[in-house]
């Protein structure tokens, strides 16, 4: 768990118990996370977002503002387990 301040705002960053990540990707998270900054504000509880990140793949975060500002990163999808679908066909994405 990390915890930052972003516009007055403490938020708290979390990993759910099913993302089994290094503790250097999860300082990477953190540090986009800071980098994103005063975009957070935007979200609502109950929203969703994804970054999409060169390494890792794509990064799941959920966020509640109530009680408390949390960032939960629920999930993180390697490339290899990413598909496209065109309405007709699904195919190993070329990411």
């Amino acid at each position: 768990m990390y915890r930052f301040s972003i516009n007055h705002h403490e938020w708290i960053l979390r990993f759910s118990v099913n993302v089994i990540i290094e503790k250097q990707e999860r300082q990477r998270i953190c540090k986009a996370i800071i980098q994103m900054g005063k975009e957070l504000i935007h979200y609502s509880h109950g929203d969703s977002f994804i970054i999409l990140d060169n390494e890792q793949g794509i990064i799941v975060f959920n966020i509640e503002t109530i009680p408390s500002f949390i960032l939960t990163v629920s999930n993180v999808i390697p490339k290899e387990d990413w598909y496209s679908y065109d309405g007709f066909n699904i195919s190993q994405h070329d990411g």
